[in-house]
C-alpha cells in the first residue's frame, strides 16, 4: 500500500477541505517520488518482458465502469466543450480549459503528422475530442475510432451526425479482441489508452500489421520520468486502482523503447507534468461550480452512497493535480511518440 494511497484514503472517508488535503497529497507524493528514485535504476526492460506474458488489456470492464458508471452529463459538466478526458495543452494564448483542449488537439495532430486524405485509426477514442477534431480538420480523411464505451459511441455518432461529418466510424470494441484491416492506416493514433494496456508487445505488433508500409503511429500517454510500476487493485489500500485504474500502469518515459523490433522512436516531445495538474483542477472547479446538478446526479447514480462518491471524485482531481504538479512537473509528466515500423528506410 502505497503512502500516497493511504493518504488518499483518509481523505475520501471524511470530508478534509482542500487546503488540507492539497499539501497532505503534494508531501507523501514527493516522498513517493524519493522513494522511486532511491529504488533505482529501474530495469525498464524487465517490466516490459514481464508485460509479454499478460493479456492486451485486464480488467476491461470494471475500468470502463470506473470512469463511465456516471452518465455523459457529468462529464460535460467537468471537462471542457471538447469533451477531452485527458492532459490538455495551456500557455501561448491557450488559458481557459476550452482553449487548452483546442491547443493540445492541435498540437496532438501536428507530431502526428496528420493529413487530408489519409486513412487514420484512432485506438481508445474517449468521448470524441479527437475523432471528432480530426474528421472536422480532415474532411478527405477516412477515420474509424475504437471505444470500449457503448455510451461514448452514442455520443460521438450522435456529434457527428449534428456536425454533417460522414467521414468517421465508431467502433465499440474491448482491445483484446479488438482486428482492423491488414496495411490499410496511414496513421494510427492513441491518446491516453496504452496506459490502460497490460501487454504492449502484443498490442504494437498488431498495430504494426494495421499500418501501411510507410504508415506512422502517433501515441500520447502519461508516464513518470524513468520508473515504470502498475496500479495495484489487489492491494485494498490503492485508492487510485480499487476505483478510477483497475488494469492501469504508469509507464516509464523509455518503456516505449523497449519494442526495437517493432517501432523506432522517430520524434519525441514531452509536456510538463503542470499542464495536467492545471487540466485537473479545471476540471474539479467546474465540478464545484456545478455542485447543486453533480449531487443530483451522484444520487441517482450512487444512492446512498452519494457523498462518498463525491469525495471520491474530487480526491480523484485532487490527486492528478497533485501528481503531475508535484516536483514543477518534471517527474510524472506526459509523453508525445511518433513510431515508425522497425526496419524501414530513413524518410
Amino acid at each position: 500500500m502505497s503512502l500516497v494511497n493511504v493518504a488518499i484514503r483518509q481523505l475520501q472517508d471524511a470530508p478534509f477541505p482542500d487546503f488540507i488535503a492539497r499539501p497532505a497529497i503534494d508531501s507523501l507524493v514527493s516522498e513517493a517520488r524519493r522513494r522511486l528514485d532511491r529504488d533505482g535504476p529501474h530495469d525498464q526492460a524487465a517490466f516490459a518482458r514481464e508485460m509479454a506474458r499478460r493479456a492486451v488489456a485486464e480488467h476491461t470492464d470494471a475500468a470502463n465502469d470506473q470512469h463511465y458508471e456516471l452518465p455523459p452529463e457529468f462529464f460535460q459538466i467537468c471537462l471542457g466543450a471538447r469533451l477531452k478526458y485527458s492532459c490538455c495543452l495551456y500557455g501561448d494564448g491557450a488559458e481557459t480549459l476550452d482553449q487548452a483542449e483546442e491547443k493540445a488537439l492541435a498540437e496532438t495532430c501536428a507530431h502526428a503528422e496528420l493529413a487530408d486524405g489519409q486513412t487514420i485509426l484512432e485506438l481508445g477514442c474517449g468521448w470524441g475530442s479527437l475523432s471528432l477534431w480530426m474528421a472536422e480538420r480532415y474532411p478527405a480523411a477516412r477515420i474509424t475510432a475504437v471505444s470500449n464505451s457503448h455510451g461514448q459511441r452514442g455520443h460521438i455518432e450522435a456529434q457527428a451526425r449534428a456536425r454533417g461529418l460522414t467521414n468517421l466510424t465508431v467502433v465499440t470494441c474491448d482491445m483484446n479482441d479488438f482486428q482492423a484491416e491488414s496495411g490499410g492506416f496511414d496513421r494510427i493514433v492513441s491518446v491516453e489508452m496504452f496506459e490502460h494496456m497490460a501487454n504492449w508487445r502484443a498490442l504494437l505488433t498488431r498495430a504494426k500489421g494495421w499500418l501501411k508500409p510507410d504508415g506512422r503511429m502517433f501515441i500520447h500517454v502519461f508516464t513518470h520520468r524513468d520508473a515504470p510500476y502498475r496500479f495495484d487493485h489487489t492491494d485494498s489500500g490503492d485508492f487510485i486502482a480499487q476505483h478510477f485504474f483497475t488494469g492501469g500502469i504508469m509507464p516509464s518515459r523509455g518503456l516505449i523503447r523497449q519494442f526495437p523490433d517493432l517501432f523506432e522512436v522517430a520524434q519525441e516531445w514531452t509536456w510538463n507534468g503542470r499542464h495536467y495538474a492545471r487540466t485537473a483542477n479545471d476540471w474539479l472547479a467546474n465540478m464545484d461550480r456545478n455542485a447543486e446538478r453533480v449531487a443530483v446526479l451522484m444520487r441517482e447514480t450512487y444512492g446512498r452512497d452519494a457523498a462518498l462518491w463525491t469525495r471520491r471524485w474530487r480526491r480523484f482531481y485532487l490527486a492528478t493535480a497533485g501528481l503531475f504538479g508535484n516536483d514543477e512537473g518534471r517527474t510524472w509528466a506526459v509523453s508525445h511518440y511518433l513510431l515508425k515500423p522497425a526496419g524501414e528506410g530513413l524518410s
